[in-house]
């Protein structure tokens, strides 16, 4: 999902880099809000941890394969600002060092990822939870947000590069939702044990502002 240079014209890059620069802001100064003690390390760690995970690919079919893109992971834990700040460092860092996914759409990638991953996965996750409630609520919202922000992400992909006239929606829109239904698979599985393990070992790290 990470879009490389040239697979975006400029009507399509350019806005999202403008909305993503603008989205981070406010993710900014709604995280310093709220910002405490403990979620300065902790937005470190899952950085890192983030990073690592998305370096191991898992198989999906056909010789394609996929691996943890973290948004809603890291807004269970952070809330949506701080997540999508997190997801979006990982992404920075991923394209200026190891050149995942290019300069010009990584406005785009930031967007679809941070935005629509992480903060757009974390309020269908607050709401399954809210309706659920207790810990079964946060391990079932979790895997169904988390499935949910692989395939959002990877359609408003399939949009965008529609837009720039790349593939045409028709092509795009089935090949990335459908591959990315079975990658969103994954990304469920591994939230949801991550998830399960916190609650059990430290349930006071899971985020509490529903109403974020």
């Amino acid at each position: 999902m990470h879009i490389p240079d040239g697979f975006l014209a400029a009507n399509t890059w350019v806005p999202a880099w403008l909305i993503s620069i603008g989205g981070l802001g406010f993710c900014l100064k709604r995280t310093t809000r709220i910002l405490k003690d403990r979620m300065v390390p902790l937005m470190g760690v899952m950085a890192a941890f983030i990073f690592a995970a998305q370096m191991l690919n898992f198989p999906v079919m056909g010789g394609t394969s996929g691996h943890l893109l973290g948004g809603v992971l890291a807004a269970a834990l952070l809330g949506p600002y701080a997540g999508a700040i997190v997801i979006a460092v990982v992404l920075i860092v991923q394209c200026l060092i190891f050149q995942d996914g290019g300069l010009t759409a990584l406005g785009a990638n930031i967007f679809n990822m941070s935005f629509v991953g992480a903060m757009g996965g974390y309020f269908i996750y607050a709401i399954i939870r809210k309706i659920i409630g207790d810990n079964k609520g946060i391990v079932v919202g979790a895997a169904i947000s988390a499935w949910l922000s692989v395939v959002a992400a990877s359609s408003v992909c399939a949009i965008e590069l529609a837009i720039s006239g790349t593939s045409p929606l028709k092509i795009a829109l089935p090949a990335m939702a459908g591959v990315h239904a079975l990658i969103g698979i994954g990304e469920a599985v591994i939230t949801c044990l991550v998830i399960g393990f916190v609650l059990k070992v430290r349930p006071d790290l899971i985020y509490k502002n529903q109403g974020a």
